[in-house]
């Protein structure tokens, strides 16, 4: 893999060029905009693991791109064997991130693809791949700007709207979830502004999404994760929406550490708390939130800053990288099917099926 300075206008975070993988390495932002080539499989394995790329419908993108390069590679004397080996790739790539369903989504259907067609020849199996790979990853971006058309309405003119964590163009293929939805609501028209938690201890608030809406001119505060409660008191705080990282079939969410405060905040204020999620984040197999994997990450997250120490050495540490809302909690939930309220059972197996 290289690296490389590159402008873009158009917030794309994964891009393809001259036959390799491009991602916009969401560490250094917002002080450098540096991409990174891949062309292994190996290579983006890494990029997740360590969050170059981070959001689970890029994740979902850039483990598709993955897999395709793992198969690039194979060397298999049938299409038997050559699955075989593929399936050890694409296992190799689930590992990297547990709790983001769309990752083992996207290798689901990379290897779902492989099996139905394994009367090709591996020529042919390897040019169905790339095909399947690059659908996956040009349908994201329509996925979310759908969801943004089911979601404005949501917002009304002059809203103040409350964020958590990274749900924009950075998360995605391009255009967002949760700022999928702001932006569809900017674009129809719409005065609205928003207030970003900062998102510890990644800050994916205050480096990643105050820096997109810098870009697209949408009017944005980055305030501390812990001044949410006192600005919903002072009546600052309209209505809150995040994505998801998984969502269970009762509707309980899996979304970036912190999330679950926000709801509980938003429930005793009275104020609207909405999600927006594609419906490869929803887990039909999983009845509740009790049962979503949770990552922890390493302890170095919150004990520094880059190379700045903030922690004494050798305190102990808990980093886990998510926590769950429950439905009850939740005002609705935004799909690119449609928006589901209230009964969540049946009206998230109803957008998922339709």
């Amino acid at each position: 893999m290289s690296s490389c300075q590159i402008d873009t206008k158009v917030i794309r975070p994964i891009r393809f060029f001259n036959g390799q993988c491009q991602m916009l390495d969401q560490r250094l932002l917002p002080a450098e905009e540096v991409w990174i080539s891949y062309k292994t499989y190996q290579d983006v394995a890494e990029a997740i693991r360590t969050m170059v790329v981070r959001g689970a419908p890029a994740i979902g993108v850039a483990a598709a791109i993955g897999a395709w390069f793992g198969a690039r590679d194979i060397e298999a004397e049938s299409s038997w064997d050559f699955f075989q080996e593929f399936k050890q790739i694409c296992a190799e790539l689930l590992a990297t991130r547990p709790t983001a369903v769309n990752l083992s989504w996207a290798l689901e259907r990379m290897k779902h693809f492989a099996e139905s067609n394994l009367d090709r020849s591996i020529i042919e199996l390897k040019i169905g791949l790339e095909y399947e790979a690059l659908a996956i990853t040009q349908e994201d971006e329509k996925i979310n700007r759908s969801m943004g058309q089911h979601g404005e309405p949501l917002l009304a003119n002059g809203a103040r709207v409350l964020t958590h964590c990274n749900a924009g163009a950075l998360a995605t293929a391009g255009y967002g979830t949760a700022l999928g939805v702001i932006r569809a609501a900017v674009e129809a028209g719409k005065k609205i502004s928003v207030i970003a938690d900062e998102t510890r201890p990644f800050l994916q608030g205050a480096r990643l999404t105050a820096w997109e809406l810098q870009k697209d001119d949408i009017p944005v505060t980055l305030i501390c994760d812990n001044m949410a409660g006192y600005l919903m008191r002072q009546g600052e705080i309209d209505c809150v929406i995040v994505g998801a990282d998984r969502i269970s079939a009762n509707g309980d969410v899996a979304n970036k550490i912190g999330t679950y405060t926000v709801a509980v905040l938003a429930k005793e204020h009275n104020i609207p708390f909405y999600v927006a999620a594609p419906i490869s984040t929803i887990d039909l197999s999983l009845a509740d939130g009790s049962l979503i994997p949770i990552e922890e990450r390493d302890d170095r997250e919150i004990t520094h800053i880059k190379d700045i120490q903030l922690a004494p050495e050798g305190i102990s540490i808990r980093n886990p990288a998510f926590d769950v809302t429950p439905h009850r909690l939740i005002t609705a939930i935004i799909t690119e099917n449609g928006v589901v309220r209230g009964d969540y059972l049946n009206g998230l197996e109803r957008v998922v099926k339709q």
